[in-house]
């Protein structure tokens, strides 16, 4: 029979005997028991501390005594004297890792033991507890041995410890390791410092890549887009020109993806020229730096592959009161979204009558929108716009000239974005910008002016703005305010920064105070723990417009990074900010932040969404809209169709709006809400009784979701899996239409063409096929909308008796036998043998049973679109003369710090995107059939001069007419097609 104990009191007597003998085997005994009477042994913790602290004592006993300490605390909770005392007991606690039983109290002290580790490493502190280190090695060897590498990497990146991730590396030779390694310190919020240290210390241990062996293209790419330091980059292409020259052209085309102006040109301009051998591969590489020769290719693309619905637009246009400036804006953003990067300006030429009812700032919006419906066409950009621009001379002293001359610098800015530091441009606009007497034309120049020199730090370009900005004209002030932080971007320059927000305190305009809030921001892009001091003075401030500044600082500094501490700040700012503005800001800045971990938004913003404040759940709707934009995620489709039926407008405005940028390039087939969607935008714009904001957002959500011809997706991430800079910036300017709705253009700096554009060598276009290995239906284009049939009257049928029918059927037969026509009314049986047939609007039934099987693959052709979820079904035939030479798409791993130490996988996706890809051709011999660019279109000699005579319009008001821009016909084998005719910009006058 086993007695069990009920009280502890009898051994802890034993611990004041005199004899050794009894203490050490009371301890022994207590350390078994002491997770029953934990709370009796507790009364007596000073005199067990006194024993581990007895030098008389034996080794095992102290040790003992120090393990019984530890249990003690532990049960009592604390954890860090639990620690301390565990550390204390040496070859005890070593041995009590063995025991059943101690699992919990092992792996809590554990735990503690590296948190405590960490701490220590982090404040550089070298002389660490001995017996503290024996315990973090001996969790590295324990992980090493049980292949627990990225548990081990986590450990190891959390506590400085850079020699265990070269040891992991140098034992299982694993690139996926070091890509690990590289995401995490990229994704997790780690300081600025030890990021670049990281990195730095990571790009060795890559193995050089080559041509089409290299599955770790996209992390080094990444990682030297991360660092962005010249002096790393420039010996890493120079080491790929003798040997790899098409990596080095594919790293060339990658960089220019997500890289920033100034690291780029600087790049480019340290470059060698090279020896006769490889002086050409540094002038192309040179070339590709610029960014131009992507603009140019995508730009052919979209015109290629352009798919947009002009049955949509023409719907919008017919149902919305033209004279209406928030309808004229609407269609004009919508117009501009679905054409943009195109060319394309069928519309406008074949509504010139609407066109002519802008006028003020519609006007300007319209105007700015040829900017992104000719995006990347920078070559023509001058000629396009030529006759809106500022002629020689001064600003037109014709009414309302200013709106269409202001209008059209800010469409330079837009058709020059990435397209290098465009100097010409530039100075181009800085001198008009300085010329200019008018608020109007200033604003235009601005603007245009932030966005062509977007990272390019130009220092003289500030001082113009300054100067702008300081005449404190409230129209032309806030454009400079967020023109300086666009020329500025990234820098966290203390003086810019000084001087911007003297001045909002100076200003008695909310218009340049928001501007340079907002403005501050885009300094501070990416600088995390440097933007601290900045963003807790803005949020402490009592003006309700810098605290906005301050959030979309914070949100700016931690882009991207998943940040806890960063996104719990946002959430308490959205739940208890005493501004309505603020509080909406602060819930779509999350956006921001988590845009690479876009499952998990929906669940954060869940009850965001069901506020009772408004502008809150307005927030939540462009938070789900950014950071899952492209996606088709249904968590956030759920979340956001309620919304379209909220009671208050601007929330429906959002949600619309956001479900355009979540279902952007998604098909029917693979998101079940599609058609719904689309149903609900038509009759939304349709419904006169419907609140103008709401008709608004749904205008502008059929211009998202049907985006650059339905051939670019909107993506804050670079192909490469690097922040998208241009991408970033362009969505913040976006949120800003809640007060300015010219800005919302500045979301086609968003729009990432998804094509695969094969190159060669010789950077030219081969014709060949690829296999997309899923069925068709899965990535097709949204068939056309079809024009609505006119209903007709129809007359309500006779009852016929069934003998009656049998015998009309048996007469139509016979007649149809005799080769006669009669018009007869049959009306079918079950048992009628009557022929019938389909009619247009009503499929038959025997439709349903004789569907066409599909196939369960395609082959597409060089510049095909390609979705990015179709990438993971693209494959190259293996016996194709063309290969790219690194692969296609990666699968990515995002990664969020973990329970202290390790590194949580939170979502994978693809990375890649297609893009411009370097192909390797094995039969280099053979001869190649090349696709043929699109020369430039010859301008008609009305628009080169800017002093052609310009068409009478209306009461006498003459406005010169675009040029038809680059849009021709897309038949290679057709004949040159003559130039298409320019057209009148029919606004009215403003007088």
């Amino acid at each position: 029979m086993v007695r069990h104990q009920s009280s502890a009191a009898g051994v802890l007597a034993l611990l004041h005997e005199p004899d050794t003998v009894f203490k050490q085997h009371a301890l022994k005994s207590l350390n078994s028991l002491v997770s029953q009477f934990w709370p009796e042994i507790s009364e007596q913790i000073a005199d067990i501390e006194a024993l581990y602290e007895n030098n008389e004592l034996p080794r095992e006993a102290r040790d003992a005594a120090a393990l019984l300490a530890g249990k003690v605390y532990y049960y009592l909770g604390e954890y860090d004297e639990a620690l301390s005392f565990a550390l204390g007991a040496g070859s005890a606690f070593e041995a009590e890792t063995r025991v059943y039983g101690s699992e919990e109290f092992v792996e809590t002290v554990v735990s503690k033991a590296i948190d405590r580790y960490i701490q220590l490493s982090r404040e550089g502190i070298e002389k660490i507890d001995p017996k503290l280190r024996t315990i973090i090695e001996g969790i590295f060897a324990r992980c090493i041995s049980e292949g627990e590498y990225k548990q081990a990497i986590g450990i190891a990146l959390e506590s400085r410890r850079l020699d265990v991730i070269a040891a992991i590396y140098n034992q299982t030779h694993d690139i996926s390791l070091l890509s690990y390694a590289m995401e995490a310190v990229v994704d997790t919020g780690f300081s600025l410092s030890y990021r670049e240290q990281v990195l730095e210390f990571l790009l060795p241990l890559f193995p050089p890549p080559s041509a089409g062996e290299s599955t770790h293209v996209h992390a080094l790419t990444r990682l030297l887009i991360t660092l962005s330091k010249p002096s790393l980059t420039v010996p890493f292409l120079t080491s790929l020109v003798p040997k790899e020259n098409l990596l080095a052209y594919q790293f060339a085309f990658d960089l220019t993806e997500g890289g920033a102006q100034d690291y780029l040109e600087s790049v480019r301009t340290q470059l060698p020229e090279g020896d006769e051998k490889t002086k050409e591969v540094y002038d192309k590489l040179r070339s590709i730096l610029t960014g131009q020769e992507s603009v140019k290719l995508y730009l052919q693309f979209l015109k290629r592959n352009n798919h947009a619905d002009l049955l949509v637009l023409k719907h919008t246009k017919d149902v919305l009161e033209a004279r209406s400036s928030i309808y004229h804006t609407a269609l004009t953003l919508q117009n501009a979204f679905m054409h943009s990067g195109t060319t394309s300006d069928v519309f406008l030429r074949d509504n010139l009558e609407w066109l002519g009812l802008a006028s003020n700032w519609s006007k300007f919006s319209a105007t700015a929108g040829l900017g992104v419906i000719h995006k990347g066409y920078f070559e023509q950009g001058m000629t396009i716009l030529g006759p809106y621009l500022p002629q020689t001379g001064g600003e037109s002293n014709v009414p309302g000239t200013a709106y269409s001359e202001g209008g059209a610098l800010y469409a330079l800015g837009l058709i020059n974005a990435g397209c290098g530091t465009g100097t010409a441009v530039t100075t181009y606009l800085r001198d008009t910008l300085r010329g200019a007497t008018g608020e109007i034309v200033q604003h235009g120049a601005a603007l245009g002016l932030g966005v062509a020199g977007m990272g390019s730090k130009s220092m003289e370009a500030f001082e113009d703005l300054k100067h702008t900005l300081f005449m404190d004209s409230a129209v032309a002030g806030e454009a400079a305010g967020y023109a300086m932080g666009l020329i500025m971007l990234g820098t966290a320059a203390e003086e810019p920064v000084r001087e911007m927000l003297s001045y909002t305190r100076e200003t008695q305009h909310e218009k340049i105070i928001r501007g340079l809030a907002v403005g501050i921001a885009f300094l501070f892009y990416g600088r995390q723990e440097e933007a601290s001091d900045t963003i807790d003075l803005l949020l402490s401030e009592k003006d309700p417009i810098l605290r906005y500044g301050g959030v979309f600082t914070l949100a700016l500094a931690y882009a991207g990074t998943s940040n806890n501490d960063a996104v719990r700040k946002l959430l308490h700012i959205a739940v208890s900010d005493t501004s309505d503005d603020v509080r909406r800001a602060a819930v779509t800045s999350l956006a921001f932040l988590l845009f690479k971990n876009p499952s998990q938004v929906p669940r954060i913003v869940q009850l965001l969404s069901e506020s009772y404040n408004p502008h809150v759940r307005s927030g939540a709707t462009l938070a789900l809209g950014i950071a899952c934009a492209g996606t088709g995620l249904q968590d956030a489709v759920e979340i956001l169709e309620p919304m379209t039926k909220d009671s208050v407008d601007f929330v429906r405005q959002g949600a619309f709006i956001a479900l355009g940028m979540v279902l952007v390039q998604q098909s029917e087939a693979l998101s079940p809400s599609m058609a719904n969607i689309q149903s609900s935008y038509t009759k939304v714009v349709s419904d006169k009784h419907e609140d103008p904001l709401a008709r608004f957002g749904a205008a502008v959500g059929q211009g998202l979701i049907d985006a650059g011809g339905r051939n670019v997706t909107i993506s804050l991430q670079s192909r490469a899996g690097s922040k998208n800079t241009s991408a970033i910036v362009g969505m913040v300017m976006f949120c800003q239409f809640w007060y300015w709705y010219p800005l919302a253009h500045c979301a086609c700096l968003a729009f990432e063409p998804t094509g695969i554009i094969g190159l060669n060598g010789d950077l030219k276009i081969p014709k060949f096929e690829y296999v997309s290995n899923a069925r068709p239906s899965l990535f097709a284009y949204p068939p056309p909308t079809k024009t609505p049939k006119k209903e007709t009257v129809t007359k309500v049928a006779t009852a016929v008796l069934s003998t009656t029918a049998k015998v009309k059927a048996r007469e139509k037969r016979k007649a149809a036998a005799e080769g006669e026509t009669m018009d007869i009314d049959v009306k079918a049986e079950p048992d009628a043998d009557v022929e019938m047939k389909a009619d247009d609007s009503k499929a038959s039934t025997s439709t349903k049973y004789t569907r066409k099987s599909e196939p369960s693959y395609e082959i597409k052709p060089n510049f095909s679109r390609v979705t990015p979820t179709q990438l993971a079904h693209i494959a190259f035939p293996n016996d194709g003369r063309y290969r790219p030479v690194r692969p296609v798409s990666t699968r990515m791993a995002s990664a969020r710090p973990g329970r202290g130490f390790s590194l949580d996988i939170v979502s994978e996706r693809y990375a890649g995107g297609g893009g411009i890809l370097i192909l390797a051709d094995s039969r280099p011999d053979d001869e190649a059939e090349y696709i043929e660019l699109e020369p430039p279109v010859p301008v008609p000699a009305v628009v080169q001069s800017p002093a052609a005579p310009a068409v009478s319009i209306g009461n006498g008001h003459a406005i010169r007419a675009p040029p038809s821009g680059p849009h021709i016909a897309l038949n290679e084998h057709a004949p040159e097609a003559d130039p298409p005719e320019s057209f009148e910009y029919p606004f009215d006058d403003d007088t």
